[in-house]
C-alpha cells in the first residue's frame, strides 16, 4: 500500500517563500487577514451532490468561488481550481433508485443541468471536477495512511477517525457539535465508535448501495473522506483557499482538515476558508430537503446571467441574506448604470485602483461597483471584465 504522501498528484506540500507573491497588489484579504498569493493559486470548491437541480443557494456559493479565482487572476497569479461532484452518497442513490435509473446516469444528467445554469451565470469551468466515484483508490489511501499514523481504527469493515479533538479545535461546545453532526448525518451514536466525534472514512455498503473493493471488505467512502481524498489528489497537501457554503464549516470542513493534517503531517491544510453566506426564502435556508427553492433556470426566463450574478455579489460574501424579487430587479437597473458608465471616456487611474484595492480588500464588490458607476470608463470595465458581468 502507498504512503500517504502518494496521495498527491506531483504537487507540493509545502509552500515556499519563492512561490509567494508579496507586492500590494498580489495579497487578498479574506475575513480581515493577508492571504500572500502562491503560484498557481489552489482553490478547492465544495461542489454539489448531483441528484437535484441548482437553487440560489448553491449558485451563490459557485458565483463566489469563481469571483475569490478571478480576482486573483486579475493580479496575474494564475491559479488551479477543483470542484468535486460528490456522486457516492446515500440521497443521490436514493433518488436515483426512485427514478428507476442507475445512480451514475442520475448523476451524470443532473451534472448536466448544474453546467448549464453555471455557463448561464458566467462561472467558468473548474480545472480539475473529480467525481467520488472516480477516487475511491485515493480514499482507501487516505484510510490506510490513517490507520498506520494511529489517527484511525478500523472495527467491522469500518474506518474511522479519531475525532474527539475537533470540536474543540474549532472552538465549538461539545452540545453545539453534537447538534451539527446529528443534523448532517455523522451518526454520533453509532455504538461501534469509540467517541461520537469519531467519523467514518469507509463504511461497508449497505444492500442495493454502490460498492467498491477495499483490505477491509467492500464499501464506500464516508462524505468527509470524499472530499478530502479529491482535495488531496488534484492539489496536494496544502489547499490556499477553500469555498463552500456557510453551514458546511462544522462538521464537514473540520473534518476535511482533520483527516487531511493527520495523513499527512502538514498544517495548516487550508490557508483560507470562503464560507459563503446562506440564502434565505420567507425566513428558511434554501434547501433541497425541504424545497423552499427560488431555482436559477426559473430566474433566468426573466433576467439575464449578469444580473442574476450580480444580485448575488452585491454584498459581503459571508453575510446571509434574504431573496425577494425586487432584489433581482434592483440588480438589474445597477448593471444597466455599471454598462452606461463603461461606455464614457473616463480614464482615471485613480478609480482603477480604487476598484482592484476593493476587490483584493475581502471581495468588497459593493464597493468596487459603487467606484465604478461614479467614475465610469476604465474602472467600470475593469470591474465588468473581472466580475464577468458581460
Amino acid at each position: 500500500m502507498a504512503g500517504p504522501m502518494d496521495l498527491a498528484a506531483g504537487s507540493d506540500f509545502a509552500v515556499p517563500e519563492s512561490r509567494l507573491r508579496t507586492s500590494p497588489f498580489e495579497r487578498l484579504m479574506l475575513a480581515g487577514e493577508s492571504l500572500p498569493l502562491t503560484i498557481p493559486a489552489r482553490i478547492y470548491v465544495c461542489g454539489i451532490t448531483p441528484y437535484d437541480v441548482t437553487h440560489l443557494g448553491h449558485a451563490s456559493t459557485f458565483v463566489w468561488a469563481d469571483v475569490v479565482r478571478r480576482v486573483i487572476r486579475m493580479t496575474g497569479v494564475d491559479t488551479v481550481l477543483t470542484r468535486n461532484i460528490t456522486d457516492v452518497d446515500d440521497v443521490l442513490t436514493r433518488t436515483a433508485t426512485e427514478r428507476g435509473r442507475p445512480f451514475d446516469e442520475f448523476g451524470l444528467t443532473q451534472e448536466y443541468y448544474f453546467d448549464r445554469d453555471m455557463a448561464a451565470l458566467h462561472v467558468r469551468p473548474p480545472t480539475h471536477t473529480p467525481h467520488a466515484r472516480h477516487h475511491i483508490e485515493h480514499v482507501v489511501l487516505l484510510a490506510s495512511a490513517l490507520l498506520a499514523n494511529g489517527a484511525a481504527y478500523e472495527r467491522d469493515g469500518h474506518v474511522y477517525l479519531r475525532g474527539a479533538h475537533v470540536p474543540n479545535a474549532v472552538g465549538l461546545s461539545r452540545e453545539d457539535a453534537l447538534a451539527l453532526s446529528s443534523e448532517y448525518g455523522d451518526r454520533p451514536d453509532d455504538t461501534l465508535r469509540d467517541d461520537p466525534f469519531d467519523v467514518a472514512v469507509w463504511h461497508p455498503a449497505g444492500p442495493g448501495d454502490p460498492a467498491w473493493p477495499s483490505p477491509w471488505g467492500a464499501g464506500r467512502p464516508g462524505w468527509h473522506a470524499e472530499c478530502t481524498a479529491m482535495a488531496l489528489a488534484t492539489l496536494g497537501g496544502v489547499v490556499d483557499v477553500i469555498v463552500g457554503g456557510a453551514d458546511l464549516s462544522f462538521p464537514h470542513h473540520a473534518y476535511q482538515a482533520a483527516m487531511a493534517e493527520a495523513a499527512l503531517g502538514v498544517t495548516p491544510f487550508a490557508r483560507r476558508y470562503v464560507r459563503v453566506g446562506t440564502v434565505h426564502l420567507d425566513g428558511l435556508k434554501m434547501a433541497k430537503s425541504t424545497a423552499n427553492l427560488v431555482l436559477v433556470s426559473d430566474l433566468l426566463h426573466s433576467a439575464s446571467g449578469a444580473a442574476i450574478r450580480l444580485m448575488l455579489l452585491d454584498r459581503q460574501w459571508n453575510e446571509a441574506w434574504e431573496y425577494r424579487p425586487d432584489a433581482l430587479r434592483d440588480a438589474s437597473r445597477l448593471l444597466e448604470d455599471l454598462y452606461t458608465a463603461a461606455g464614457t471616456r473616463s480614464s482615471s487611474s485613480t478609480a482603477v485602483t480604487g476598484v482592484r484595492a476593493a476587490l483584493l480588500d475581502d471581495l468588497d464588490v459593493p464597493t468596487a461597483v459603487r467606484i465604478a458607476v461614479e467614475s465610469g470608463g476604465d474602472a467600470a470595465r475593469q470591474v465588468i471584465r473581472t466580475l464577468a458581468l458581460q
